[in-house]
């Protein structure tokens, strides 16, 4: 039986396991470095995440201190529009979520920690491996059991990476990982004055740049998250540094310089690289990975936080149940579901660079506007726009129905193969200045 934990990490991942395994009886202590940037990727939720909210007991505290989101646009500066408005799928799944102060919402999450008692230590804990001790291959350093109450005779029965990108363990290890197919870089910031083209209440908007993308969060009434995703190499040639970037990607792209052309920056710019990668192995002899320490996704569609809150979720079912008699195993089982829902965003993702997934959207509202009332698309048109819902709000991103639905849609309703091509993000600006546009008809549905 495992009595005590340490989770090294006090993000949303490691606190949220903190509550969770606190609620069962077990002693659990995390380690907090104390540094956290004043920006961090995941500024937005999506409505899966609710139901993790409510089991920590603190939605009513996110929403005070959030912006209720309503859906997510995808745009493209030849016209194209799509909007995706949540549903309800039942009462767990509403058809909102919050796009969220990240450090606010950090803050919120250790606070509920600590007031279910789980113990904080303002420590950056550092690990050793451990060659002579057959249930463990790695162990607190001296200095970081002291610092958490532990002795090297009574030492934690397992311990948790929750370091995210850092992946304390792995690094330690030499535990290797699967990369994403992009060399993608991210710069961000805050800006006032800067409209965020929504057309639901804090609505996401994602656009297809010349090269590249972007995103535009509403974070309050006056106050919009906006960052671009370039490849790295052709990041170079917007400037030298993420500012320059950033101020450069804005005025090349007339979707973005009209919407900003008035914005006051208010915060740092700030970059973040690697948005897709999955660990080799997620645990051993005496330790398990967690959050983005295990991998992380993409952040197109926002699934990051989510992702953390929903590996914690996972691993204190699979772990640490009262029903669990063999953590090997259970470990093993946690580890299978976290690969199947990076797959499933990574499938999902996909269809957006692609393409696809802007069509696709583009078609479902072209039939609404134009199928007549006996045409077979007319037919499957609400089939289609439910499962695009419930894939990109996390509801059913790993069900095999709304995946088959959106696959099957884009093979038989999409009939012009350059619709897709048109729309899909672009690498470089040399590839998009070779690219002849042309104007295509999307009437040509089933």
């Amino acid at each position: 039986m495992v009595e005590r934990v340490a989770i090294i990490g006090a993000g949303p991942a490691g606190c949220a396991l903190a509550c969770m395994l606190t609620e069962r009886g077990i002693h659990t202590t995390v380690y907090d470095s104390d540094k956290t940037p004043d920006l961090l990727v995941g500024e937005s939720l999506v409505p899966a995440v609710i139901p993790i909210l409510r089991r920590l007991g603190i939605e009513e505290r996110v929403a005070e201190i959030s912006h209720i989101k309503r859906g997510a646009a995808l745009r493209h500066g030849n016209g194209n529009r799509v909007d995706f408005e949540f549903q309800n799928f039942g009462r767990d799944y509403p058809n909102y979520s919050y796009n969220i102060p990240r450090p606010g919402f950090d803050r919120l999450m250790r606070t509920r920690a600590e007031e279910l008692g789980v113990q904080f230590v303002s420590h950056k804990a550092s690990v050793e491996k451990v060659i002579d001790d057959p249930n463990r291959e790695l162990s607190l350093s001296k200095d970081s059991l002291i610092a958490g109450g532990y002795t090297p005779d009574s030492p934690p029965d397992l311990l948790v990476d929750a370091t995210g990108r850092a992946r304390l363990f792995s690094r330690k290890l030499g535990i290797t990982a699967q990369r994403g197919p992009r060399n993608d870089v991210a710069h961000f910031a805050h800006f006032e004055n800067f409209a965020a083209d929504s057309v639901l209440p804090g609505q996401v908007v994602l656009s297809v740049l010349r090269c590249g993308w972007s995103w535009q969060i509403p974070l309050t009434e006056t106050v919009t998250s906006v960052g671009i995703v370039l490849d790295k190499h052709a990041a170079r040639d917007y400037g030298a540094t993420a500012a320059e970037r950033l101020d450069a990607v804005i005025e090349d792209n007339s979707l973005l310089n009209l919407a900003g052309a008035h914005r006051t920056r208010v915060s740092d710019v700030m970059t973040y690289s690697n948005y897709q990668l999955i660990s080799d192995q997620a645990f051993g002899k005496g330790w398990i990975l967690l959050g983005d320490a295990l991998g992380f996704v993409d952040p197109m569609l926002s699934p990051g936080v989510f992702m953390a809150l929903e590996s914690a979720a996972v691993m204190d079912e699979l772990v640490f149940a009262k029903t669990v008699h063999n953590i090997a195993q259970g470990a093993q089982a946690y580890y299978d579901h976290m690969l199947d829902w990076h797959a499933a965003w990574g499938k999902l993702i996909a269809y957006f660079y692609d393409g696809r997934l802007l069509s696709m959207g583009a078609v479902r509202d072209h039939i609404r506007q134009h199928a007549g009332p006996f045409s077979l698309s007319r037919y499957a048109e609400p089939f289609v726009s439910r499962a695009l819902s419930q894939l990109v709000s996390g509801v059913k991103t790993r069900g095999p129905l709304p995946q088959a639905i959106l696959h099957h849609s884009c093979r038989h309703l999409i009939k012009d193969p350059q619709i897709p091509e048109q729309n899909k993000i672009r690498r470089s600006l040399d590839e998009t200045s070779s690219l002849k546009l042309t104007v295509h008809n999307q009437s040509a549905v089933a």
